[in-house]
């Protein structure tokens, strides 16, 4: 699956560092993770957990918030308003960039973090907690045996999960800014808590405090045997199929999660193809009446690399006429032709270069078409069939003199 390194500014135009997991395929929508507490974007947690959505359509991006892993600025000059303010950058980055992101996704306080900036994001249809306390005051509880020497000093250090973090006095002070679950209430959003009964870190009565505060639709899953962290893998993949499959049914079927504008699927007619941006670069949705597929440019033309460039499908439209034709005349005419392969390459070359192009000093197109024949087949049966071949509606089509009729509309 494609990854994008994801830079980006705070609002004090420091960098933030992030990574986008991309769907290999269609794209059904864009979400935001927001990580543990002091954790970085390359949680093991966080990683598994955004591969494993990326894996069923949902593109991930998860970041280092200020002064963590590879972003720049102060961690000790950081609170938890930078943290909602670092997030509202990062949404902001991806409905410029890509779409706004309909999904929250918060682990630990991370969870606390996306229940309170959730109001400031309109395309937000759903979020999600996992482990997470109801409010960003429960992390007090760490710096138990520092709090004191804070009323009486403007920052100390202190150790944290195996590391040494320098806490100012405003950290202490900003948390009690967020002691309230008023928020969770009126979220107006749809809501999945995931937490472990055997949560030592973060216990489980929060999720109880989240639940009953939250107005429905709200759902809750219990996390057993895994730990605060979901340091096995398996736990990670579970929340990963329960948060696709739960999410699913809070994303409009047919919506086009990479449109800033909410815009549903538009109608198409029998015969039509509608093509529309799904991002700032060169990926496109193209929908039919009943299907729906992606064109991008390689990474290397500056596009995503999530689908069909432009020109692969052309070949491609060439190809799967071509095996098509061949099909139906040889299950007309009872011929044991057991499997069809063709091979397209696209170039161009000067038409000096041509033996059967007029002569004149200019470029053309030349479709390079192999076709591959498995079977029980006389050299009469290949011939006609090659013959069937160039005649394939697409075919005939490319040969053809054609005339595209362009107009604009409102």
């Amino acid at each position: 699956m494609p990854r994008i390194e994801a830079v980006f500014q705070n609002s004090q135009g420091e960098s933030l560092s992030g990574l986008l997991e991309m769907p290999s395929g269609a794209i059904k929508s864009y979400a935001l993770f927001a990580h543990c507490f002091t954790c970085s974007k390359d949680n093991p947690a966080a990683a598994r957990i955004a591969l494993a959505l990326a894996d069923r359509g949902i593109a991930v991006l998860r970041f280092d918030f200020t002064g963590l892993g590879n972003s720049q600025g102060d961690f000790s000059n950081t609170n938890f308003s930078s943290n909602l303010q670092d997030l509202l950058a990062a949404a902001r980055y991806l409905e410029q960039h890509y779409a706004a992101p309909a999904l929250l996704i918060g682990h630990s306080l991370g969870g606390a973090a996306v229940l309170a900036v959730a109001q400031d994001l309109p395309s937000v249809k759903a979020v999600i907690t996992i482990g997470a306390p109801a409010t960003a005051a429960h992390v007090k509880h760490l710096f138990a045996d520092s709090y004191q020497q804070l009323q009486n000093q403007e920052s100390v250090q202190v150790e944290l999960a195996g590391r040494s973090f320098k806490i100012r006095r405003q950290f202490i002070d900003d948390l009690e800014q967020y002691n309230s679950v008023a928020h969770i209430g009126a979220l107006r959003k749809a809501l999945l808590i995931l937490h472990s009964p055997l949560d030592e870190i973060v216990s489980i009565d929060e999720a109880g405090r989240i639940f009953t505060a939250a107005k429905h639709p709200k759902s809750f899953v219990s996390l057993d045997h895994a730990d605060h962290l979901l340091s096995n893998p398996h736990d990670s993949h579970y929340v990963a199929e329960v948060l696709s499959a739960w999410a699913s049914r809070y994303l409009i079927t047919g919506q086009i999660p990479v449109k800033t504008d909410g815009a549903l699927r538009p109608a198409v007619e029998p015969g039509s193809v509608i093509v529309r941006e799904s991002d700032k670069k060169f990926a496109r949705e193209i929908l039919t009446p009943n299907h729906r597929l992606i064109s991008d440019e390689p990474i290397a033309m500056g596009g995503t690399d999530l689908g069909f460039n432009p020109y692969e499908l052309l070949l491609a439209a060439l190809g799967s006429c071509t095996s098509m034709t061949l099909r139906m005349y040889a299950n007309h005419k009872k011929i044991d032709l057991q499997d069809i392969v063709v091979e397209l390459h696209h170039s161009r070359i000067h038409a000096e270069d041509c033996g059967g192009c007029e002569k004149q000093k200019t470029q053309i197109d030349v479709i390079a078409r192999k076709i591959q024949l498995s079977g029980n087949l006389s050299e009469q049966q290949r011939t006609r069939l090659l013959e069937i071949a160039n005649q394939c509606p697409v075919h005939k089509t490319l040969q053809s003199k054609i005339q595209i009729e362009t107009r604009l509309v409102d």
